[in-house]
């Protein structure tokens, strides 16, 4: 029970600091539609709803980040419950704020999407580690 306490408090404090990128995030989605053409003005319930659902996603996304320090589950799991987490995170503050056309293939093109950055963010990650690990295990031998 010590180490769920513990996890918890840093899952509060990490979705914490995560919580003041939500308003940049929305004022660039909110730009982006401004430039399109896709929206001139919001009104002021849709702009709180956005601010209030932005900053929620910030707060979980950060937080989840947590599970990476839990050894017990491996770091396969953790990845899996990370993007899981976030997938079902992401879909409900599009959906809530009405930024997906609706409809399934608007859904899929986002799920897509989302796997497909999910996946190479992960790519990335992993071959920054590869390589700086690479590095070290030369220099050791060195």
């Amino acid at each position: 029970m010590k180490k769920a306490g513990k996890y918890i408090k840093e899952f509060a404090l990490r979705g914490i600091i995560a919580m003041g990128f939500g308003p940049i995030v929305l004022s660039v989605v909110y730009g982006i539609l401004g430039l399109l053409n896709v929206v001139n003005t919001i009104s002021v319930f849709d702009m709180v709803k956005g601010i209030v659902a932005i900053t929620a996603l910030a707060f979980l996304a950060g937080g989840i980040t947590v599970v990476f320090q839990i050894e017990e589950i491996g770091l396969s799991t953790a990845i899996t419950i990370h993007g899981v987490v976030l997938y079902i995170c992401y879909a409900i503050v599009y959906l809530v704020n009405d930024w997906l056309a609706e409809g399934a293939i608007p859904f899929l093109v986002f799920t897509a999407i989302f796997v497909v950055g999910y996946l190479l963010v992960w790519i990335v990650i992993y071959l920054i580690t590869k390589n700086s690990t690479d590095k070290l295990n030369k220099s050791i031998k060195i």
